[in-house]
């Protein structure tokens, strides 16, 4: 079965999550306060309401407790976004996921028992700090607070022409090469006998030490 979802929020973040959910189908149930935010996704999510999510009574009246997910998606009113945290999972939702504006509200999130806390805002901060910081350090993503994935472009000849088993990237630099990105074409299983070409940029996964020094080489 389709997991189903409620967003409550719908500014840019809340949107976004929402337009990615109705698009890979399943059953998206949003909520806020604004009309017109509600307006742009009446006639494509499986149900939109014009509500205060702070207002517990509609909450238990749309059947919050009934939906797999609810992502927590206010902007920012940090006590609104405190107190619905507060109210769906007391209402015994099995999994929420809440947006933070900062350290402290996101420790307040977990331990009201958020089961996952995101800040798109420094995330977003981070990927592009890193971008601006390196030349060849073309996006950058944490899996955890020391596990990381990252795009680096190829620029050094010594690696032009050598196949991934000849490099021994998990030997010699402790990294997992996971695609190949070559012009506009991504090979997501490469081979180890798949050579390397100058402009090459390899997606590889890797504790955050081992990926910067395998950046800085390309850098250097």
């Amino acid at each position: 079965m389709k997991q189903t979802f409620a967003v409550i929020g719908l500014g840019r973040f809340g949107s976004s999550v929402c337009q990615t959910l109705i698009n890979a189908g399943v059953e998206v149930l949003v909520i806020d306060k604004d009309e017109a935010r509600i307006n742009d996704f009446k006639d494509i999510a499986t149900q939109a309401i014009i509500a205060d999510a702070q207002d517990e009574s509609t909450l238990k009246s749309i059947g919050i407790r009934n939906f797999d997910h609810v992502v927590i998606a206010i902007g920012e009113d940090i006590q609104a976004s405190i107190l619905v945290t507060l109210m769906v999972k007391e209402l015994g939702v099995k999994y929420i996921t809440a947006k933070a504006q900062n350290e402290y509200h996101a420790r307040v999130l977990t331990k009201l028992g958020a089961d996952k806390v995101v800040h798109p805002e420094r995330d977003m901060g981070t990927r592009i700090g890193k971008n601006l910081l390196s030349r060849n350090m073309l996006d950058y993503l944490d899996l955890s607070s020391d596990i990381k994935v990252a795009e680096i472009k190829i620029t050094k000849n010594s690696f032009v022409g050598a196949s991934l088993s000849s490099l021994e990237f998990r030997k010699k630099y402790a990294l997992n090469v996971i695609a190949i990105r070559h012009d506009k074409k991504i090979d997501i299983s490469p081979a180890p006998s798949d050579a390397l070409i100058l402009g090459d940029s390899l997606l590889v996964v890797g504790y955050q030490k081992d990926v910067d020094y395998f950046n800085s080489l390309m850098d250097s």
